[in-house]
């Protein structure tokens, strides 16, 4: 048995504002994806605007503190404690500010008759702080820990090529970055005004967009 206090979690803050408190892998849970969300003001974002049309996930949201405006495909709907939002469709977009402070959002996912898969965007929340320092062995080592998982995610493979392009390893971003682009071509445009790849753009290889 493992406890803690939602408060009590690492507090990730994201650029788009809101912060990401990752229970998952606080406790290491396989069985399904779960994950908590605060906001750094009221009326900031505390779930970002995303569908899950990658992940086909089902997710519901529970406000377990203060209150949150939804928009759910346009749709405003305000919850507070103890409140639930069931979203089935992967496609609808979805996202919530937080109208409270000390607004607690508790998400959870998954895919309908499959065993729950870690998302690789994790790591690349969790490499976060790492980068925001600079230090970007840390941040490599997040996204080679993750890639063992999802050694064909594209987002993942661009990500850690980012890192390992500031972190002065030339040679592997160039590799992960022309495997990104080779399962995900639009990764080419991104890469192309990406100053991530400022030090490496001139390099032979390098994916044209």
């Amino acid at each position: 048995m493992n406890i803690a206090h939602v408060d009590e979690l690492d507090a990730i803050e994201m650029p788009d504002g809101f912060v990401w408190r990752p229970v998952r892998r606080r406790f290491d849970i396989r069985a399904f994806g779960v994950n908590a969300y605060t906001a750094r003001e009221a009326g900031g974002q505390i779930v970002e605007e995303h569908s899950e049309t990658q992940n086909e996930h089902e997710e519901i949201y529970l406000v377990l503190r203060g209150r949150a405006r939804f928009t759910l495909a346009g749709d405003e709907h305000e919850l507070g404690p103890g409140q639930l939002v069931f979203v089935r469709d992967p496609a609808l977009r979805r996202g919530a500010v937080a109208l409270d402070i000390d607004t607690v959002v508790l998400a959870l996912g998954g895919k309908p008759g499959r065993p729950h898969e870690v998302s690789a965007w994790e790591a690349m929340f969790a490499a976060v702080p790492a980068a925001r320092e600079g230090n970007w062995a840390e941040a490599i080592r997040i996204h080679e820990e993750a890639l063992e998982e999802h050694p064909d995610d594209p987002a993942l493979l661009y990500n850690l090529a980012c890192m390992e392009a500031r972190g002065g390893r030339a040679l592997d971003a160039l590799l992960h970055l022309q495997r990104a682009v080779e399962l995900d071509a639009t990764w080419a445009g991104h890469a192309r005004t990406d100053s991530d790849f400022a030090a490496i753009r001139g390099e032979p290889g390098f994916p044209a967009a």
